[in-house]
């Protein structure tokens, strides 16, 4: 049965269509593509220019959903533009949107080119990609995380039901925007609850979404783009506004401690909240305010503040780095432990007679039968079957390995590429699992343990032992970040019923587009702006280099080892506080003051001036949220925050094109 425009009654109400029928309304359109692939153009530009500046970036599903709502709510289309087409758009503009980050274009790829010396390329001189190496680069690693994701669908989605919050208030606000309904059974879960950095704002906009007012919404979202536009044009030609010595002149010169009121900025501390941003505020005063000049006062770091050889910034650095190494590896192995026992324990239920085909969340078998038979109840061509996808593996394996063997040569041995595709496999289950359960893809830890054990698997003697540490991590990191990106696509269209074959075409379509115009974006970059710089500091990208050197054996500055070790000590302890305490705990409240090591690690590199407006935002967010004490307001502050990340990213393309000109500040 074929749904090509599905029955209406009177007025523009819809009668509702059966979910096991909504795959069957076409999805996979040509208006469909054209939007998600210019939404996606928007957030892969916004992306870039705070990747580069801060290693900030945002899948922005929400924001996606809400503008390809909008592209169609103002042309004539909007009558038969239906809930599951919309669901296919935000599927391509993320698919786009993230490639900054999927293909290591602002970590791994500039680490290379900016920070790799002649002797640790194995080439006896530096590297520069062109156009075409990271077209082929990016290729590489383009794929075979979309192809991990698909077999894992039918176990973390439908059996286990695993929350995944994002999919699922995306799922939620498109079906609002629609007004459709939702899969009742994913809300008759007897799961419990997960744990998450932030799960009472992310339930929050879920159950928000339900309140949100359409026209006041995309009237919010005009106003913060244009302010947010306004500020972007208006700080070209007055730098000044970009970094204000709100506490005086020594603090500023002496150690960097300014202010850039960037609504983009503050729109990213309303997405991240108050928690977050607080313990990135405590980084700043810990890296900052105590450590920079203990550092500079007692002579280990004597030069320039901002000297990354010499100076304080370079010295607090490694306590940065050793603090979120320490809490991303230790969170990454207790969800890989919980991960591995509950695999076992899904298998174990599997085969006992009295629980058939129970997913590991418990239940009795007439759940388990009703959660299956939504999965079944889908006609098959609107699945991806498994031999396809076993052949997508496959194929985009060789596929890396082709490419990354035509771009590196001899410098890379194939055996590192194919051990760090099939680690890359494995990363990924966890990856998925984890984002399922707590909202949080753990790229930064997967990538970090990787090099780690490429540390230990490449000799201590070959000459590109860290061009390849840096590979294999990009690889691992390409892989969880794919896979998380469809899986969370997919939690949304598994509620409102829409085709995953669909999903998944828009991932390659969104992928294939995203290839050619990140790297692209990465070289107009580069050849516009000085990277590294104040203003583009690329923080990720000296994070990769100085974890690969830190395992492969260099040496610290003076005592920063120290620092970095008690540090790490102290954060690797509060991340398995975190991690393990549970939700029912009478402890779990005070776990609330306990800072997350990612935050705090983030806070201490990051120059202060890019924190504060942070703390701005989750502050408007808090105080917003205490006064009208609904839960409406924070979806409404979510989107005002789209805006403001939006207006300044998208017209960073026009700073960027004054730039190229020639044109100067006043």
């Amino acid at each position: 049965m074929s749904i090509s425009n599905p029955p209406r009654t009177s007025g523009s109400q819809r009668i509702p269509v059966p979910w096991h029928l909504k795959a069957d309304i076409p999805q996979v359109t040509l208006r469909g593509t054209i939007a998600g692939l210019v939404i996606g153009t928007v957030v892969l530009i916004s992306n870039f220019q705070f990747g580069l500046q801060t290693g900030w970036v945002s899948m922005m599903s929400l924001p996606s959903a809400l503008l390809g709502f909008a592209i169609f709510k103002l042309s004539p289309f909007s009558n038969d533009f239906t809930d599951v087409e919309n669901v296919y758009v935000q599927s391509i503009a993320v698919a786009v949107g993230t490639g900054p980050l999927a293909y290591g274009l602002i970590g791994i790829i500039p680490a290379m080119e900016h920070f790799l010396t002649s002797d640790e390329s194995g080439l006896g001189r530096t590297l520069h990609f062109s156009t075409t190496d990271l077209i082929v680069w990016s290729l590489g690693l383009g794929f075979f995380g979309v192809f991990f994701a698909i077999p894992l669908r039918k176990q973390v989605i439908v059996k286990e039901k695993l929350p995944f919050p994002s999919g699922n208030a995306t799922g939620i606000l498109i079906s609002v925007l629609h007004g459709t309904s939702l899969l009742e059974e994913e809300f008759k879960s007897d799961a419990p609850d997960v744990e998450s950095n932030e799960p009472e704002e992310q339930n929050q906009v879920s159950l928000a979404a339900n309140d949100a007012n359409y026209k006041s919404n995309i009237r919010s979202l005009s106003i913060t783009f244009v302010a947010s536009a306004v500020y972007t044009i208006v700080s070209f030609f007055i730098p000044i506004l970009k970094s204000l010595p709100v506490f005086g002149s020594y603090a500023s010169e002496a150690f960097l401690w300014n202010l850039q009121p960037s609504p983009a900025y503050i729109g990213q501390g309303i997405i991240m909240g108050l928690p977050t941003v607080s313990y990135m505020l405590f980084g700043a005063i810990l890296g900052w305010g105590v450590l920079s000049p203990l550092a500079k006062y007692q002579g280990w770091a004597p030069g320039e503040v901002d000297d990354w050889k010499t100076g304080s910034q370079g010295w607090i650095m490694w306590i940065s780095l050793s603090i979120m190494i320490s809490d991303s590896l230790v969170s990454f192995m207790v969800m890989a432990a919980r991960s591995v026992s509950r695999l076992v324990g899904s298998a174990r239920r599997a085969h006992s007679q009295y629980q058939p085909l129970l997913g590991d969340r418990g239940g009795d078998g007439d759940n388990a039968s009703v959660a299956t038979s939504y999965d079944t109840g889908l006609d098959p061509r609107h699945l991806v079957s498994d031999k396809a996808s076993f052949v997508g593996i496959a194929v985009s394996s060789i596929i890396c390995a082709i490419s990354l063997k035509f771009i590196f040569g001899q410098l890379v041995p194939l055996y590192t590429i194919l051990i760090a595709v099939v680690m890359a496999l494995f990363f990924s289950i966890l990856a998925v699992r984890a984002l399922g359960e707590t909202d949080l893809n753990p790229v930064s830890g997967i990538g970090k343990l990787s090099q780690l054990i490429f540390a230990v698997i490449v000799p201590s003697n070959h000459p590109s032992k860290i061009l390849i540490n840096l590979m294999a991590g990009g690889i691992a990191e390409a892989g969880a970040q794919q896979a998380g990106d469809l899986m969370q696509d997919l939690k949304a269209g598994h509620l409102l019923g829409a085709s995953p074959k669909a999903q998944t075409i828009a991932q390659l379509t969104g992928t294939v587009y995203s290839i050619f115009l990140s790297s692209i974006m990465y070289k107009v970059y580069n050849s516009v702006y000085e990277i590294p710089s104040k203003m583009f500091r690329i923080p990720t990208a000296v994070i990769w280099i100085d974890c690969a050197r830190l395992v492969t054996g260099e040496g610290l500055p003076p005592n920063a080892w120290v620092f970095s070790l008690v540090f790490g000590v102290i954060f690797g302890v509060i991340s398995l506080l975190k991690n393990i305490i549970p939700k029912e705990s009478k402890n779990h409240k005070y776990l609330f003051y306990l800072p997350s090591g990612v935050a705090v690690g983030i806070g201490i590199y990051n120059t202060p001036n890019f924190t504060l407006a942070r703390f701005i935002g989750g502050l408007v967010t808090y105080i917003q949220m205490k006064k009208t004490g609904s839960s409406n307001q924070r979806v409404h502050m979510i989107i005002l925050s789209s805006g403001l990340v939006l207006g300044e990213g998208l017209f960073s393309c026009f700073t960027m094109l004054l730039t190229s000109l020639g044109v100067k500040p006043l």
